[in-house]
C-alpha cells in the first residue's frame, strides 16, 4: 500500500489555475473556492467522516450521503443505502449506480471483492461544497462537487470519472504507486485505464468502438471541449480560449518536467500520464476485441506486482512479462504490448529498441512486409530472444555449479 495516501482529484491544478484567469467573476470565484477547499482538505490529517449505523464493512455495500453544499463531510446526511429506495436526487442515483458498476466490473472481470479485495464498503458524497469544481478519492470515500455550472457540470455525470477515482483505491491496495513524478503518473494512468474499461464494459464496446475519452461529460454544454483527457490522442482532448490547449504528452521525448509540489501537479502526474495512457490504448486496439478481456488483465496483473516507486520502463517491462505469462511468449498479445511501449518511446529491458518495427510495416510499394508477415517475423524474433535468454541462464547456472 502507498505510504502516503493522497487526495486524488480528477480536475488537475493547471486547469483550475487557468479558470482563475477567466473574465467571468463566477468562474474565477468557483475556481478559487475549489482550490482553497482542496488545500484545506490536503492539510487535514484525517479526512474520514464517521457515521452512526453506516460503518459496517463488507460485500462492497454502497452508501451515498448528501453534503447539501457543505464542505465538511461530517455534516452530510444519508441519501441512499444499498437496501434503501431510489432517491429523488439524480446526483445521488448517478453516484450510487457508478459505484455499483465499478464494483461489479472488478468483481466479474478480475474476481476482486471491492476496492481493497476484501469487500470494502463504498461511500460516496454528493453536492460537496458550493460550486465545487472537482471530484476526489480521499483514501476511503468518493466525493463529488456540482461544478460551477458555467464551465464544469455535476461531476457525477461521467461514469469513467467515478471509476477513475475508485481505481485510485485499487492502486492503493495493490502497487501503491507513490503520487509523484513517474510513479504518480502511472497512478493517474491506471485510473484512466480502468475508468475507461468500466465505461467500455458497461456499454459492451470493443476497443475499436470506444471513444477513449476521460471525463467527456464534465464540461457544460456551452464549452467547446471533447473531454478532460484523451487516451487515444493525448494532447488533443481540448483547445479552448478559456483554459488553453490540452498539454498532455504522448511520448517520452515530450515528457514534461515539473516541481514535485502541489502547484507542480506533484511532478506533472496528470500530464505525463498521457504516455502510459497512449501505450494502453495502442495495446488494446493492437490486440482488438474487448479490451477488458485482454489488455485489461495484462495491466491488472502488472499492477499487482509493481513496486510503489515504479518508473515507466519498469512498468512497461512488467506488462511485457505478464502478457507472455497470460498469452504466451511471442504471442500477438505480447507483441502488441511491445509495439505500444516502443511507439511511446519507453524501452523494455532486454528487448532491442527496433524489435517492434516489423509489426507496423505494410505493403507500401517500397518492398515492405505485409502486416501478417511482420507479425510472424516479430513473434519469431521474440521467441528466439526468449530462448537465448533461457539458454544463457542455464549456462550461467552450470558455470556456477563447477566453481
Amino acid at each position: 500500500m502507498s505510504r502516503t495516501p493522497r487526495l486524488n482529484c480528477i480536475i488537475p491544478p493547471y486547469l483550475l489555475r487557468r479558470l482563475l484567469e477567466s473574465e467571468q467573476s463566477e468562474v474565477r470565484q468557483a475556481a478559487l473556492d475549489t482550490m482553497l477547499t482542496t488545500a484545506r482538505l490536503r492539510g487535514q490529517r484525517e479526512l474520514r467522516a464517521s457515521f452512526g449505523g453506516a460503518a459496517a464493512p463488507g460485500n462492497g455495500r454502497r452508501t451515498v450521503f448528501d453534503c447539501e453544499e457543505n464542505s465538511f463531510l461530517q455534516a452530510a446526511v444519508l441519501a441512499r443505502s444499498e437496501d434503501g429506495p431510489e432517491s429523488v436526487d439524480e446526483s445521488t442515483n448517478r453516484a450510487f449506480d457508478g459505484l455499483g458498476l465499478t464494483r461489479d466490473f472488478f468483481k466479474e472481470v478480475f474476481q476482486r471483492d471491492s476496492i481493497d479485495g476484501r469487500g470494502m464498503r463504498l461511500d460516496g458524497f454528493v453536492h460537496f461544497g458550493v460550486k465545487f469544481n472537482n471530484a476526489f478519492w480521499d483514501g476511503r470515500q468518493m466525493v463529488f462537487g456540482d461544478g460551477d455550472g458555467k464551465v464544469l457540470g455535476d461531476l457525477t455525470g461521467s461514469l469513467d470519472v467515478i471509476a477513475h477515482e475508485l481505481t485510485h483505491g485499487v492502486t492503493e491496495h495493490t502497487a501503491g504507486f507513490e503520487y509523484h513524478n513517474q510513479s504518480g503518473a502511472l497512478n493517474e494512468s491506471v485510473s484512466d485505464v480502468f475508468g475507461s474499461l468500466v465505461k467500455q464494459w458497461s456499454l459492451k464496446q470493443a476497443a475499436e468502438e470506444a471513444d477513449w475519452l476521460i471525463g467527456a461529460d464534465v464540461w457544460t454544454p456551452g464549452i467547446d471541449a471533447d473531454a478532460l483527457r484523451s487516451m487515444k490522442a493525448p494532447g488533443h482532448a481540448y483547445n479552448n480560449p478559456l483554459f488553453g490547449k490540452d498539454p498532455q504528452p504522448d511520448r517520452m521525448s515530450k515528457f514534461i518536467h515539473l516541481p514535485d509540489t502541489d502547484e507542480g501537479d506533484n511532478g506533472g502526474v496528470h500530464l505525463n500520464s498521457g504516455i502510459p495512457n497512449k501505450a494502453f490504448y495502442l495495446t488494446a486496439v493492437g490486440i482488438g476485441g474487448f479490451a477488458w478481456e485482454t489488455a485489461g488483465p495484462i495491466w491488472f496483473e502488472a499492477l499487482k506486482v509493481s513496486g510503489s516507486e515504479a518508473q515507466f520502463h519498469e512498468f512497461a517491462h512488467t506488462t511485457f512479462q505478464k502478457a507472455g505469462e497470460l498469452f504466451g511468449v511471442g504471442s500477438a498479445e505480447q507483441s502488441a504490448v511491445l509495439e505500444a511501449w516502443q511507439e511511446v518511446e519507453v524501452s523494455i529491458k532486454g528487448v532491442p529498441a527496433g524489435a517492434a518495427r516489423a509489426r507496423s510495416r505494410a505493403v507500401n510499394g517500397n518492398g515492405g512486409l505485409g502486416r501478417q508477415d511482420g507479425l510472424a517475423a516479430l513473434h519469431k524474433q521474440i521467441g528466439e530472444l526468449s530462448a537465448k535468454v533461457s539458454a544463457l541462464a542455464k549456462e550461467m547456472n552450470a558455470l556456477k555449479a563447477t566453481r
